[in-house]
Parts: structure tokens; sequence; C-alpha cells
């Protein structure tokens, strides 16, 4: 972790060829629908879909300052490749809560990625010592890439709900080989396009208990900090730290067209450049602050896990982080001129990528 008065530049976290190997390919994975087998190669070179998964597995088991910190960097390089990079080492921390047979399975695959979806719309019917799935989930980003899935269920038992010790109808997470789901076509947005985000179902599949696990601190099955972290702020922190990083590209590319606009535009005098430049120092000023913020949040709270005041922090950095980056790109994208609304430029795939990713409901509202 840097100072965290200095918090660097997102490029600083990775190498140069990283970078041109990942912005080469991303105009090609937009047309594929997917991440492409070059960019995907990277990502396995350097375990970046095991980012969050546990050691003994194999995983590189990063301490969350540091992770959030290159997960901004890749989201900075390209918009969907950090998107499917964060959200599939996200399921991948599930491994320090997957049972160890199972999870020595998932992680034999030197490629392992898992993919999946929160939302709890399959049922999962008790049945002797398995369940029963059925069920549909929409938005799994990476899931083209996935070698296992995760399906959050409700339970049931002859058909009728159950219920746990709080009273809530009980919901839990499964995780499933890739070649028991069926894929289902469902990403048809405008932005996020090479993270496949598409949908899938599971019908009648029986699988054993041990395929069923706990998000919880006190389910742990490796006593590790990473896994005894809150799974709310662990999120929100990744997925802010993904936006922020589209949103210093999105500066970066600026510089060129705001230069090309002042060259090319008879009507653009003086004062306006002046403007145009004013206008962006002030926005990556702002953003950068925010940044300082957010990331002294993520170390704070990395220090002392179970105070709930560092957390709210964390909490509240995300979402501001996220809105800044929103709302900044907002106030650069006037000045772009019609590059900037040009599917096939760079600069709007970064403004159609941070758009779409900061729909997720996650960092929509500051509270």
């Amino acid at each position: 972790m840097p100072d965290i008065e200095t918090i660097p530049h997102p490029s600083a976290q990775l190498q140069a060829d990283w970078v041109e190997t990942i912005r080469k390919y991303a105009a090609d994975a937009e047309k594929l629908g997917k991440l492409h087998p070059a960019q995907l190669e990277l990502v396995y070179q350097q375990k970046w879909f095991n980012l969050l998964s546990p050691a003994v597995y194999g995983g590189l088991q990063a301490p969350l300052p540091q992770a959030v910190l290159m997960e901004e960097a890749l989201a900075w390089a390209d918009g969907s490749l950090g998107w499917v990079v964060t959200l599939c080492c996200g399921a991948g921390w599930f491994g320090g809560f997957l049972q160890p047979d199972i999870a020595r399975q998932v992680y034999a695959d030197a490629r392992a990625c898992i993919a999946g979806s929160g939302a709890a719309t399959g049922t999962a019917e008790i049945s002797g010592e398995g369940y029963i799935i059925n069920g549909s989930w929409k938005y799994a980003s990476g899931v083209h890439h996935a070698t296992h899935i995760t399906v959050n269920c409700v339970i049931t038992h002859n058909g009728e709900p159950v219920f746990g010790d709080d009273g809530a109808q009980l919901i839990l997470p499964f995780i499933l080989d890739r070649a028991d789901v069926n894929l289902l076509p469902g990403w048809k947005y405008m932005g996020m396009i090479a993270t496949g985000s598409d949908a899938y179902e599971v019908k009648e599949l029986l699988v054993d208990k041990s395929r069923c696990f706990k998000i919880d601190a006190h389910a742990t099955v490796i006593n590790e900090q990473l896994y005894t972290y809150p799974f709310l702020q662990l999120a929100e922190a990744t997925l802010a730290a993904n936006l922020s990083g589209m949103a210093v590209h999105f500066m970066d590319l600026c510089v060129p067209a705001f230069a090309h606009k002042a060259t090319n535009i008879r009507r653009v005098n003086a004062a306006n450049v002046a403007v145009m430049d004013k206008a962006l120092a002030d926005a990556v000023e702002e953003l950068n602050g925010i940044r300082k913020q957010f990331f002294r949040a993520v170390e704070a709270s990395w220090l002392k896990p179970t105070d709930a005041a560092l957390l709210k922090q964390v909490s509240f950095t995300s979402r501001l982080l996220a809105k800044t980056a929103r709302e900044s790109v907002d106030a650069l994208y006037p000045y772009c001129g019609l590059l900037a609304a040009s599917p096939d430029t760079e600069i709007n795939r970064v403004w159609r990528d941070l758009h779409t990713a900061g729909q997720h409901a996650l960092l929509t509202f500051m509270e």
C-alpha cells in the first residue's frame, strides 16, 4: 500500500506492456462480447481472477487495500476487463467459505474463474443429503470465462420456504460446475459490452449439500483477515474503485480530445480553451481528493476491521467516489466534441462503460 497522502495515478500499478495488451484488444473484445483471448491470457498469467482467492489453494489472497488499488488500475486500463476481474475475483473470495474438498476441486484448475449473481432468483429444494436447484439469474459478469458459477437460492422444503433462526426466509449460495449451467443471452446494454454479463439458468439440478456455503465472518473456513472482513464494504470498495479507474481514464483522454477541439474547431477561441483546461484541472483535483479519502478509509478499516465507524467510512467514501466519478466525467463530456459521441472511439467506450457500471444498485445512493 503506498503512502495514502500521495495516492498515485492508477498506471503506477501496471506494467506498460500489460496496459498495451489490454487496450490493444479492447475494441475487439467489444465485438466479441467478452474478453479477448489475448487479454484473458494476461489475466491468467497474472492470476488476477484469483486476486482474493485463498493462498492455501494457490490464490494471491491480496490484502484488501492492495487489491482495491489493482482493481482501480485494471479498470483504468479498460473498464470491461477491470469489471470482469473485480466481479470474478470477488466471487473467488468465496473460496474462504467453501468446504475444503469442493474448494480444492475448484482451484485444481490453474485457470479457475468463478462468476455469479447475488440475486436470489432461484430455489434449492432440500432432498435427502442435497438440494434440487432451479432458477435463472441475470448479469453474471465474466460468465463466459467461468469454470464455476455461484447461485443464490431460496431454501425450500416440500415446496415451502425455510426460515432461519432470525425468522427471515433462508437464502444461501451454492457453487456449481460450469457444465451444469445453461447460459442465456441477456446483456444488451450500451456499455460494459466486453464483460459478457449474460444470464444463466439451472433446471432440476441435484447437488450435494457440500456445494452450499454461507458468507459470514463466523462461517469462514479459512480464518484469515481477508475472509472475516465484512462483505458489504469489500463489495462497495471494489466496485467504487472500478468507477474511479474509468473516470481517471476518461480524464486522461480529455487532454487529446480538448487539443483536437482547440485545433480543429474554428469557433473555439483561447478563452474557450482556458475554460476547458480549468474544468479538467478542477475535475482531476476533485477526483484525486476523493480518491485519497477513499483509500485512506479502506486502509484504516483494514487495520481495524471490527471498528464500525471505520467501516461506515468505507461505505460513505465508496459512494462518494462513485458519485464524483460520474459527475466529474459528465461535467467534462460536453467539451469533448463529437469524438466522445462516436461509438468507435476509446473515449466514448470509457464514457459508456462508466455510465453502465455506474448503474450498480450498491453505489446509487449515498446512504
